[in-house]
């Protein structure tokens, strides 16, 4: 936002050019105090000036950025350092070839000043920039005013009185007090460092306190620094006192009174008095800015604080300064900021990369040095390093040492908090100590209170019977910010008891508090939190009421040593957080769960065991599910071979297995060998388990899965329907496999052609989704998408559809990522869509993204990635590249054949397409060979009212009129007509465009069940 100042007085002439009216002054919020003393200057010699903060969006384009510049009238003043070049980051090829380019073609709007007498860009030169560095406040403003064209006016040069006007930069204030020195690389916090001054400028005289509160490690004290020197031309006395010890606090206080001049003499609280009272007038100066770093302990705040004229800024962890003072929370940096900061530290990372290390450690600036450290100086790569600091490899407060006073400093602060904690309040301590052995950030802490009958540690029994000492603990560490407290929980009561509690510690204080709180009782600590993990396990994955639970106890598992325990309770509960991740479609972390509990287990417990054979079930679904098909292949393979070699017969263990192999099979394009699999399976569970088993039902349902990928929709369908009426007996409407069920008989119904009806159910359908799943379950968005297909194929949806598609894509894209498997379904459905309604350049980039991703997940032989090759010629076909799109079509139609054999409806569809495209391409007779053999192929496997069917046989009429067989043509074209407008209606748009004699085409629907 821009800072107006009016100036007056008519327009200064210099050497025949007319000086500007208005100046936008443009600068770093690092040099405000240059901008502000520029700014006076004009103003001085009749020039209007507005002040414009600099700190371009790394996203929008820099010629932009520097165009809207030139919106306001006159000249464009350019406040430079190097420092102004990495505000963004950007690579300074771009700033190079802005300024050869753009700048240069409007060198009359841009001037600048420089302030280092470091090397500037190249580029710069087109500037012409003046330098103020090292020089006296008269001779930098002439250069000012010269480079501008503007003539000094002689009441200009006259200096102000003292106090009426802005120090000069490079003049420090008459009394400096051991402030920090700058940091160079000091980010961000602009419009924090606003609001601090605003909110001081603002205070009633004699008030003037203001608090900047937030946990150690946010940057409180950087922020305190920053302000000093930033603002220092505002004050005439600054001055810094170290707080964190009240006896050093006392006597740096004191040691002002002999700065001030002060007659006192060398006792601290007389000179507190003496100091209190002069700053209390005014007397010697009244522009005074003292600040108090690291102030926690308000205990004599009315002896220390001083009121007066002036400023007081304090820096603490203590909220309690909210009946003193005003009080300004500190965040954590924008997202914007710490990228910024990790690239300009460690320029071989990306930007995607910055964004990961970033939201890591919570956007925290302490962690944020230290990783801009370890990469910016060990080059090492971001997603090595990220793996090392969640392995425990790495802590937040580890060296290398950075040059910015961060990890040191943050220690002996903390090291004094605990041990002023453990002297008055041993307590919180005992507390601290139990949460360094779960992991950062949320943690459940009231099960310590919820399951008395866990066994604790005699330290820790305090906990689950001293309900008040309970809360004064967590009261005091909240109140030092050590703690954040969290009433949110898996509960739905609305009262939140103490043993629903969940409170939040981040990442740097467990790292610290895990160095500095006493470990000699770690070991028991963390036997306790993962039998309590173990207590609070609801016993029940597969209920989506219990996924908030879970989702709190998932993190706490490693940590803990949950992985490592040989105890069968824990081992239980773990296995029902990998289900959880599973069930709740968590698959990136259950993927890294299943890794870590196999790699402890293995070192223990047998391969056959029930346990392992659990953990390779559950890491095979989720390996399946996170589109890692031939990885979970090669795992339940293994495991079958173990198991075949196993010298006693599990039967049910090779049961599961089989289930796994089909489920397998299916996603790699094995079609016919997963329906064999997958029949035997069915069976063997029905003689071992019975019509009603939960893995029976699975069975049941995935056998339906295949069906419909072999193309036999009416089996498939009329399996669906009786696996969906036995989950709905055996496990009711609301469970998760049910939903699925149901889905299952929807997309049956639609693929069989009774388009209304699919409709009906899958609105029904995705109800219940978003009510029992929520809508970003991958279950829910698969069942939303297959709802936009309903409605699609229904006709009556078709103004707001496309939105509905590319707001799914969004969605998938956000939690899956762009590459999962029913993302690229979706990608797949939306460039359908758009081809249908003209958009082709959009269409044609997501057809070629659809087919790139697929080829990549599964290979270019699989059905599905042959498939979509139709998609991409449909597209060419329409863009009228009619001789390329017909050589896809031939070569898509030849490979779906070759692996579906002639009569599966993905190849009817193909050879549909290439029939228009044979006809297109002038070879009508070979069209309307190709028409006639499609139309017999789908009679006999859709019947002769499928839309496919009736599609083959209006095209076969188009070529039959081609080939001049107009009898023939017309009768085929009739029946089809009238078939259409009984079976869908007289306006749907299958009947519309058939009435129209447009060519039918088929989209491929790429999907792997």
């Amino acid at each position: 936002m821009a800072e107006q100042r009016s100036g007056g007085g008519p327009r200064a002439d210099h050497g025949g050019r007319a000086a500007p009216e208005h100046v936008l002054v443009v600068f770093p919020g690092y040099h405000r105090p240059w901008a502000t003393w520029i700014d006076q200057r004009l103003e001085a010699h009749g020039v209007r000036a507005t002040l414009q903060r600099w700190d371009p969006p790394r996203e929008v384009p820099l010629e932009d950025s520097l165009g809207d510049l030139l919106l306001a009238r006159g000249r464009v003043l350019l406040v430079l350092n190097d420092w102004f070049f990495e505000l963004g980051p950007r690579p300074a090829g771009e700033w190079n070839d802005v300024l050869r380019g753009f700048v240069a073609a409007h060198a009359d709007r841009f001037a600048a000043v420089n302030l280092t007498n470091r090397p500037l860009l190249p580029a710069t030169a087109v500037l012409e920039p003046v330098s103020l560095w090292g020089v006296g406040e008269e001779e930098a403003e002439a250069r000012m005013l010269s480079r501008l064209g503007i003539e000094p006016r002689r009441s200009g040069n006259r200096r102000p009185a003292p106090g009426s006007t802005v120090r000069y930069p490079d003049t420090p204030p008459e009394i400096w007090g051991e402030v920090p020195r700058r940091n160079p690389r000091f980010t961000g916090r602009d419009d924090l460092l606003t609001d601090l001054q605003q909110r001081l400028m603002d205070a009633p005289r004699g008030n003037a306190a203001c608090t900047v509160l937030g946990m150690s490690g946010i940057g409180k004290t950087q922020i305190a620094a920053e302000y000093a020197h930033r603002f220092s031309p505002d004050y005439d006395v600054v001055w810094w006192v170290n707080s964190d010890d009240r006896n050093i606090q006392r006597d740096r206080f004191g040691e002002l009174a002999v700065e001030l001049d002060l007659p006192t003499g060398s006792e601290p609280g007389e000179r507190i008095r003496a100091v209190r009272e002069a700053l209390r007038r005014g007397d010697p100066h009244s522009r005074w800015l003292v600040i108090f770093d690291g102030w926690d302990d308000i205990e004599g705040v009315n002896v220390m604080l001083p009121h007066g004229p002036g400023h007081v800024l304090i820096t603490s962890r203590n909220r309690g300064w909210g009946d003193h003072t005003d009080l300004l929370e500190v965040p954590s940096f924008e997202r914007s900021e710490s990228t910024a900061y990790l690239m300009r530290r460690a320029a071989h990372i990306s930007a995607a990369e910055a964004d990961e290390v970033a939201a890591e450690f919570g956007d925290v600036p302490l962690p944020l040095v230290q990783a801009a450290a370890w990469l910016g100086e060990s080059g090492m790569e971001a997603p090595e390093y990220l793996r090392m600091v969640r392995e425990g490899r790495l802590s937040t407060v580890d060296e290398p040492a950075t040059g910015d006073g961060f990890p040191n400093a943050s220690l002996t602060s903390w090291s004094i908090l605990i041990n002023r904690l453990r002297r008055s309040q041993p307590q919180a301590i005992e507390i601290l100590s139990l949460c360094a052995s779960f992991a950062p950030g949320r943690i459940p802490l009231g099960i310590v209170r919820a399951y008395p009958q866990a066994e604790l540690p005699e330290d820790l029994r305090w906990m689950a019977t001293d309900l008040p000492a309970w809360t004064r603990a967590l009261d005091t560490l909240v109140n030092y910010s050590v703690l954040s407290r969290e009433s949110r929980g898996p509960a739905t009561s609305v009262e939140v008891g103490p043993h629903q509690e969940s409170v939040h510690m981040h990442r740097l204080v467990h790292d610290i508090v895990a160095r500095l709180t006493d470990g000699e009782h770690r070991e028991g600590h963390r036997q306790a939190v993962r039998t309590l993990l173990a207590e609070a396990d609801p016993g029940n994955p597969m209920d989506s009421r219990h996924w908030p639970r879970y989702a709190e106890l998932l993190p706490h598992l490693e940590p803990s040593g949950a992985l490592t325990s040989r105890n069968p309770r824990i081992q239980s509960a773990v296995l029902n957080c990998l289900r959880y991740c599973f069930r709740s479609a968590e698959f990136r972390a259950g993927v890294r769960l299943a890794e870590k509990i196999r790699e402890h287990w293995s070192a223990f417990m047998d391969p056959t065991s029930p346990a392992m054979l659990e953990l390779t079930t559950q890491e095979g679904n989720i390996l399946r599910s996170y589109g890692r098909f031939r990885d979970a292949y090669e795992l339940d393979l293994a495991l079958r071979d173990r198991l075949d070699a196993a010298p006693v017969p599990d039967e049910l263990g090779s049961l599961r297995s089989a289930i796994s192999i089909a489920s397998d099979l299916r996603f790699l394009g094995q079609y016919r060998e997963s329906e064999r699999v997958q029949r035997a399976c069915l069976a063997e569970a029905r003689r071992l388990l019975g019509e009603t088993e939960f893995l029976t039902l699975v069975a049941g349902h995935n056998l339906g899965v295949v069906l419909r990928m072999l193309g036999r929709y009416q089996e498939a369908y009329d399996q669906d329907v009786e696996s969906l009426a036995r989950s709905e007996n055996v496990l009711r409407t609301r469970h998760a496999h049910t939903l699925n069920s149901s889905n299952a008989v929807a997309q049956d119904l639609r693929l069989l052609g009774h388009y209304r009806e699919a409709l009906a159910r899958q609105e029904s359908n995705v109800r219940l989704h978003v009510q029992i799943l929520g809508p970003q379950h991958l279950q829910s968005l698969y069942a939303r998408a297959q709802l936009a297909l309903c409605r699609r194929r229904e006709g009556g949806f078709q103004q707001d559809l496309g939105a509905t598609m590319a707001g799914l894509l969004e969605q998938l894209e956000q939690v899956h990522g762009r590459g999962h498997y029913v993302t690229l379904s979706s990608i797949n459905n939306y460039a359908n869509y758009l081809r249908e309604h003209g958009d082709l350049d959009h269409a044609r980039e997501l057809s070629h993204e659809a087919e790139a991703g697929y080829r990549s997940l599964l290979g270019p032989a699989h059905p599905v990635a042959t498939g979509v090759l139709a998609n991409t010629a449909l597209v060419m076909q329409a863009s009228g590249e009619r001789a390329d799109a017909m050589a896809m079509l031939e070569a898509a139609l030849a490979g779906l054949t070759a692996s579906l054999g002639p009569d599966h409806p993905w190849v009817l569809g193909c050879a549909l397409n290439a029939t228009a495209a044979r006809n297109f391409n002038g070879r009508v007779s070979d069209a309307a060979e190709l028409s006639r053999d499609t139309l017999r192929r789908a009679r006999h496997a859709l019947g002769d009212e499928h839309p496919l069917t009736l599609s083959c046989q209006v095209a076969l009429a188009t070529d039959l009129r081609g080939l001049r067989e107009v009898e023939e043509a017309g009768k085929l074209e009739e029946d089809a007509l009238l078939t259409l407008t009984r079976t869908l209606g007289a306006q749907h748009p299958h009947t519309l465009s058939a009435r129209q004699r447009n060519r039918p085409y088929w989209d491929f629907e790429a999907n792997l069940g």
